[in-house]
């Protein structure tokens, strides 16, 4: 089959490999859509170390090719998505309620880390029960992929943000995630929502997913113009989904005391991530730091294509480009170099 591949750091490109055989518990998944993620240019500059050859991406949903003896649900031939996050669903920190870090921290994380991803012909699962979810027929393959990872990191931002009924939130950069919890945090029942963002195409989607408020932070600081629109209070809730040391930095300056921040956002560089003093009451201001990755497992895919075929919410909007695998040097050089105003890329195969 071909695979798109980290050849090395640095550098990426098209390579033949075998189609993978699954073990017991496990399947493998002819691919059908993928979408592209940020994360996986991240890799390629080297942001989980050296790898060779690693099949890249982690969002994609396709349909059954071949099961393990044991597996119970799933028969090829169904339409399913796989989570970016695929857990280890016997290991302890599963048992103690956080599978995203089965393994150690970020051991969830297997897709184009610990082993090959989704941008290939196809593409293996691990322990396929708990890990893979049918598609309803009324939901379109290019509108189930985003569950993988857009949908579950955004609304996990919302969820870990503690939003009160009627809440103000601010949500910190509108790309895929950020505008994924925008939407999480209208659904969780914020009465004010902030999307702090510069680039007009991401403002109109910000709106269109359930920003009241646009600040942009190219037009004034953004503390006093969130502390503006907030009476002085700050927000109940601030959620980083960009993963700047300036970004979680404001976030806490803007959360009224007894607020929560709940950061999604991916930070790659420096050594630190620094926590305003004062803006955090000297450490006693009840303020909340929240952190996660990724949510992962069939009942979190199934409920959020339940969100999707309850016509809660449209992803599709997000996606600016699509490209064929066949095109794939293309389209990851569009959504790396962020060309021609991209959101998201959604590449299909034959």
């Amino acid at each position: 089959m071909q695979a798109f591949v980290m050849k090395e750091i640095g550098q990426v490109g098209f390579m033949d490999k075998p189609v993978p055989r699954p073990g017991p518990l496990d399947a493998v998944v002819k691919t059908t859509r993928a979408l592209i993620c940020t994360s996986d240019s991240h890799t390629v500059k080297g942001g989980i170390g050296p790898r060779t050859n690693l099949t890249l991406g982690h969002e994609a949903v396709g349909v059954v090719h071949e099961v393990g003896d044991l597996v119970k649900d799933f028969r090829p031939g169904d339409r399913v998505l796989a989570g970016a996050i695929t857990p280890d669903w016997g290991d302890l920190a599963s048992q103690n309620g956080f599978p995203s870090q089965s393994g150690g921290p970020l051991g969830g994380f297997k897709f184009a880390n610990s082993k090959d991803g989704v941008f290939a012909e196809y593409f293996h699962v691990n322990e396929a029960d708990a890990n893979l979810a049918k598609i309803p027929g009324d939901v379109p393959d290019e509108m189930a992929v985003y569950c993988a990872d857009m949908l579950s990191t955004g609304f996990m931002g919302a969820e870990h943000g503690d939003i009160p009924i009627g809440g103000t939130v601010a949500v910190l950069a509108q790309g895929p995630v950020g505008l994924m919890a925008t939407a999480g945090a209208r659904l969780r029942g914020a009465g004010l929502v902030i999307g702090v963002e510069a680039v007009p195409a991401r403002q109109k989607l910000a709106r269109r997913y359930g920003a009241d408020e646009i600040v942009d932070f190219t037009a004034g600081d953004v503390v006093e113009q969130v502390l503006d629109l907030t009476q002085g209070r700050g927000v109940d809730t601030a959620i980083e989904a960009l993963g700047a040391d300036a970004t979680f930095q404001t976030a806490v300056k803007i959360t009224k005391p007894g607020g929560t921040i709940s950061n999604t956002g991916y930070y790659g560089e420096g050594e630190f991530v620094r926590v305003p003093r004062v803006e955090w009451g000297v450490g006693m201001a009840d303020k909340t730091i929240a952190t996660g990755l990724c949510p992962g497992g069939r009942l979190r895919m199934e409920r959020l294509l339940r969100v999707l075929r309850g016509e809660r919410l449209d992803p599709t909007h997000m996606t600016t480009h699509t490209f064929g695998f066949a095109e794939m040097e293309r389209a990851f050089e569009v959504s790396d170099r962020k060309l021609d105003d991209v959101v998201k890329v959604l590449v299909t195969f034959p």
